[in-house]
């Protein structure tokens, strides 16, 4: 089908989130020279490889769409000219019936390549495209595509820089001591590198410190980045997941419903509730794993501790991405559906929807491994129940 809306995706470029949006034309613009983009890409297909691929809930007019019920999808919009956004383009979602026939006609293809299938529906199968799950699940599935198309997007990048210059300047204050202003030029030096998609001589005293040969140590700062990440996403989460986990208590159905109706949607209600306080409580848990590591290294002073850490760790990124993924997407719909300061209410069927949906989202990432990874050796501190009642 056409999406002619001009607005939202030259919005993509500018605000999207990293969790909801993987820009492959955004790559491709920023690395078509570099001779690894174009040997390892994310897509076969050359135009497939520079579309945009969204996270996006299905509105009840596409929920026909699909020939089973789902409530997120995977968007895939091909734009019309890569050098102009404002001509629109055309989107399809992976799962919907003809899907690949659609895509056949929209690409110009007789046949759709099969390893592009198989990824389009791993990237459909994950409840984020965070680059950190999105990795991950790629790898264990056998994909390998270069590192550049695994960055946070600007627009988080710049909305985090000041929440990880707080939190490594413990280890800059370690390694140089000295004033205040030092300090705090060597942070914002170390921020931008870390963040970074680009690792150089400046970086190699930490190298060295850690042990790490080469390759190790860029697997190692992309896992470093990846729990700085979640940790602002869920510092990010907590300021609203409170005042949505209230609201579920408040929502009131419009029109006529009866006893069993509004039973299940308050049943529902407090399960969900009990479901948020749960998922913060294991991510800050398995975040703790990460806290207690680099007290070892800024507090302690003893750098393997953090290196063994980042190189058993990236295992958690699967369970961390799908846990902040519901929150995200739980947080960002309601805020949308029920605007702050306004009563929630909304018809009864929509009510019991939305519940069911939300339930499903948070009943994801909670396996056996509990965020081991299958890694061993990376035990748990006790769970940091977060209390939302007087939120």
């Amino acid at each position: 089908m056409a999406d002619f809306s001009v607005r939202s995706l030259l919005n993509l470029e500018a605000t999207a989130s990293t969790a909801r949006v993987l820009n492959l034309l955004g790559v491709w613009r920023k690395n078509q020279e570099d001779p690894e983009h174009a040997a390892r890409p994310f897509f076969r297909n050359e135009i497939l490889n520079r579309s945009i691929i969204i996270k996006h809930r299905l509105r009840r007019d596409e929920l026909d769409l699909f020939p089973r019920e789902r409530t997120i999808c995977t968007k895939v919009l091909l734009p019309i000219d890569s050098a102009d956004l404002r001509l629109g383009g055309v989107s399809l979602f992976v799962g919907e019936r003809l899907f690949e026939e659609s895509m056949c006609a929209a690409l110009g293809l007789a046949q759709m390549d099969e390893a592009d299938m198989r990824l389009l529906r791993a990237l459909d199968a994950i409840p984020s495209l965070d680059p950190f799950i999105t990795r991950e699940q790629l790898k264990r599935k056998g994909f390998d595509p270069a590192p550049c198309y695994f960055e946070i997007n600007p627009s988080d990048l710049a909305r985090m820089s000041a929440f990880v210059r707080d939190e490594i300047q413990p280890l800059v204050t370690l390694s140089l001591g000295g004033g205040m202003a030092t300090s705090t030029s060597q942070a914002d030096r170390l921020v931008f590198k870390i963040l970074s998609s680009h690792i150089d001589d400046d970086m190699e005293p930490l190298r060295l410190t850690l042990r790490l040969r080469s390759d190790e140590y860029k697997e190692g700062v992309f896992c470093w980045k990846g729990f700085l990440y979640y940790k602002w996403s869920l510092n990010t989460l907590l300021a609203h997941v409170g005042g949505v986990s209230a609201a579920l208590k408040e929502v009131k159905p419009v029109g006529a419903a009866d006893r069993e109706a509004i039973m299940a949607i308050d049943h529902s209600g407090n399960r969900i509730q009990r479901a948020l306080r749960h998922s913060c409580a294991t991510v800050n848990a398995a975040l703790g794993v990460y806290d207690a590591a680099y007290a070892n290294l800024t507090r302690n002073e003893s750098p393997m501790a953090f290196r063994e850490f980042l190189l058993s760790a990236p295992g958690m990124f699967v369970e961390l991405g799908e846990r902040l993924g519901a929150l995200q997407h739980i947080v960002s719909f309601w805020n949308y559906r029920f605007p702050l300061g306004t009563q929630p209410r909304a018809p009864v069927e929509e009510l019991l929807d939305i519940f069911r949906e939300f339930e499903s989202s948070l009943s994801a990432g909670t396996r056996e491994e509990n965020f081991r990874g299958g890694q061993p050796g990376l035990s748990l501190p006790a769970p940091l129940v977060h209390d939302f009642s007087a939120a």
